[in-house]
């Protein structure tokens, strides 16, 4: 793998296209039929990118003044939001790059925000608070504070939208902000996560450990031994598999039979610097070939600039089929929504995206090779 650049990819990772923001490449999404992928940086840009060739369709640069920290795509695809350190979320037409909406959500950053899946409400958290917009940008409702800065949000599948800040993940209804259910820790929770089903919550430790919950229960689990904070935290589609960061290894554990507790988790060790994104592929699980086992796809990005695609069984356990390195730490990981392509932004301000293919086996970790040919250590 001395050979393993953003220009000779392996396995499964086919060469594709790259491009250029303007600053740190920070947050971005593809739009539904994945005809563009949006970016947007830490300068405060906004590029929407075209999404076979990487030309640029259209950019508007410095419109988060301070920089953009989160991007949302509306479930059309036509649309997006983008929020940024100036305290505001804009929305956009995908197509032609103008601002139909400008919301002013409060004087700090907007840190997180997400649309619900049917499309009709749009949430932001800034500070303490957490604010619901309908499709028209008019605000719903806003929240009470928090015990401190919201640091993740999510919408359930049933539509209720839940948050984590400092020793609690609570969750709203959409149209009124009544309470409807409250899990408490004692711990700062820096990450969330939801499955599928809207039935599980997990979060990502100040104390570096992960927390789940079983929302029918409210039960809490502890999955602890990390050497750093999980930051990165993914579910499968199915709510099988659920992918945890926190240092040089993802750990994946799985919920088939009435996991994880009691069971061992997979560990999957190529990264040389501690993993930052993590993304399951699309309409998982899938069967490669007629009577093989059933597998799932997923996609880590580290900070030594490498990104992998696993492939993983049921019982969280696999190898890695595809692997390539970018410029700069891995920000963000994003599956084209078909599943056929796979999107990595990075420090440096790049753009990189790979077609997939298919292959045969797993590739060597060949880790030293790799980070002899991203220019490591």
């Amino acid at each position: 793998m001395s050979d393993l650049n953003v220009r000779s990819p392996k396995g499964v990772l086919r060469r594709g296209w790259s491009a250029e923001v303007g600053d740190y490449a920070i947050a971005g999404g593809w739009s539904r039929r994945g005809e563009a992928l949006m970016v947007g940086d830490a300068e405060g840009g906004v590029y929407a990118l075209d999404g076979k060739s990487g030309a640029t369709a259209w950019e508007r640069r410095g419109v988060h003044e301070g920089g953009v920290l989160a991007m949302a795509i509306h479930p059309r695809g036509t649309e997006f939001a983008t929020a940024g350190q100036d305290g505001r979320v804009l929305i956009w037409n995908a197509r032609d790059g103008q601002v139909g909406r400008a919301i002013d959500v409060g004087n700090g950053w907007v840190e997180n925000v997400a649309w619900s899946s049917d499309g009709q409400w749009l949430a932001a958290s800034c500070s303490r608070q957490v604010c619901v917009y309908g499709a028209d940008g008019a605000e719903v409702w806003r929240s009470d504070d928090h015990p401190s800065t919201v640091s993740a949000i999510a919408w359930s599948s049933a539509g209720e939208l839940a948050t984590a800040c400092y020793g609690r993940v609570t969750f709203f209804d959409p149209s009124t902000g009544a309470l409807r259910q409250k899990m408490e820790w004692q711990g700062s929770l820096v990450s969330m996560v939801l499955s599928s089903d809207g039935g599980i919550v997990a979060c990502g430790s100040q104390d570096n450990t992960v927390h789940f919950w079983r929302r029918s229960t409210e039960q809490d689990s502890m999955m602890s031994g990390y050497p750093g904070k999980p930051s990165a935290l993914a579910f499968d589609d199915t709510g099988t598999l659920l992918a945890t960061g926190g240092g040089e290894a993802v750990t994946v554990w799985s919920f088939h039979r009435g996991g994880p507790e009691g069971t061992e988790p997979g560990v999957l060790e190529f990264h040389d610097q501690p993993v930052t994104t993590l993304a399951f592929a699309p309409d998982q699980p899938v069967a490669t070939l007629a009577f093989a086992p059933v597998v799932m796809r997923l996609a880590s990005g580290g900070r030594d600039g490498a990104v992998v695609v696993w492939s993983l069984q049921k019982n969280g356990k696999g190898g890695p089929i595809g692997a390539a390195v970018v410029p700069g730490a891995v920000a963000e990981t994003y599956w084209r929504p078909d599943g056929r392509a796979l999107a990595a932004l990075d420090a440096r301000g790049g753009v990189t995206v790979w077609r997939i293919g298919r292959t045969k086996g797993r590739i060597s970790r060949a880790r030293e090779g790799l980070r002899r040919s991203a220019g490591i250590g």
